[in-house]
């Protein structure tokens, strides 16, 4: 397992730009995928955004399809996920989450990832 750690989150007004970052430890962060979720107050978790281990296959929600973009820097060890156009339905906290790379296909659940961060406050206001 990888630990991980978001940041980047913060208060932002609507139609607003954030970008997020989750540095990962350990020497083994291009044998996992990536995913991004996030959960609003009140609601189940919810999947937002997936890497593959070499970043050339990605696949984000129909939410969210056209704003953010999911990236990594295997170099560096970290994902990002870049947020346009934000709305206040965006608002939420966001966790990053690694799983070993196994090439499955979407839909892809909370459940199949075995390591998550702690999750990064993320306001949007109208």
């Amino acid at each position: 397992q990888v630990q991980l750690v978001e940041s980047g989150g913060g208060l932002v007004q609507a139609g607003g730009s954030l970008r997020l970052s989750c540095a990962a430890s350990g020497r083994t962060f291009s044998r996992y995928a990536m995913g991004w979720f996030r959960q609003a107050p009140g609601k189940d978790r919810e999947f937002v955004a997936h890497i593959n281990w070499s970043g050339g296959v990605t696949y984000v929600a129909d939410s969210v399809k056209g704003r953010f973009t999911i990236s990594r820097d295997n170099a560096k060890n970290t994902v990002y996920l870049q947020m346009n156009s934000l709305k206040p339905e965006d608002t939420a906290v966001y966790y990053c989450a690694a799983r070993p790379e196994d090439y499955a296909l979407p839909p892809y659940r909370s459940a199949d990832f075995g390591s998550w961060g702690q999750g990064t406050q993320v306001t949007v206001s109208s």
